[in-house]
């Protein structure tokens, strides 16, 4: 998940931008997006930056009850490189993970990861990755360690978007 629309206030450093009216807006409702079609996840992976966190917090309200949260700072800004660094360290126990963070790492990850997608997934991924977009990736590993490019097939990827009040 790209975190949600942020805004640009004078004089506060790109970590600490906050969500903007419409990414308040959004990242709820892309949670809502999630629960409908059961893509809860197990574990959530979550960049530091404060935009990220909004997103996940905005997110996960609308869920009865959130799965667990790392934030790590090392999503922040990350390349594909360090996001899969990240992504193998997570426990096999997990099922399904959520990743929350920034382009142009996510969708680079996404693209990266993809082997192949279901009906033309893959070329939306591929010409635009929104803020709060969601991108669905199915693999069959038994091992989170054992994620390697081109393993994973891109079933789906959803804009949500709030309603203005």
């Amino acid at each position: 998940m790209r975190h949600a629309k942020s805004a640009w206030p004078d004089h506060v450093p790109d970590h600490d931008r906050p969500l903007a009216p419409r990414g308040r807006r959004d990242a709820p409702a892309a949670g809502r997006v999630m629960a409908e079609a059961d893509l809860l996840p197990d574990l959530a992976l979550c960049s530091t930056a404060v935009r990220a966190r909004d997103t996940w917090e905005l997110a996960a309200d609308q869920w009865g009850t959130p799965p667990p949260v790392r934030f790590d700072a090392r999503l922040y800004a990350a390349d594909v490189t360090e996001l899969l660094e990240a992504v193998r360290e997570v426990p096999e126990r997990v099922r399904t993970l959520l990743l929350v963070g920034h382009n142009p790492g996510l969708e680079e990850l996404v693209l990266e990861l993809a082997g192949d997608g279901l009906d033309d997934t893959l070329d939306l991924m591929r010409a635009k990755f929104p803020t709060s977009a969601v991108a669905v990736l199915v693999w069959h590993g038994d091992s989170w360690h054992e994620l390697v490019p081109g393993a994973a097939l891109l079933t789906d990827m959803v804009v949500p978007r709030g309603k203005k009040e």
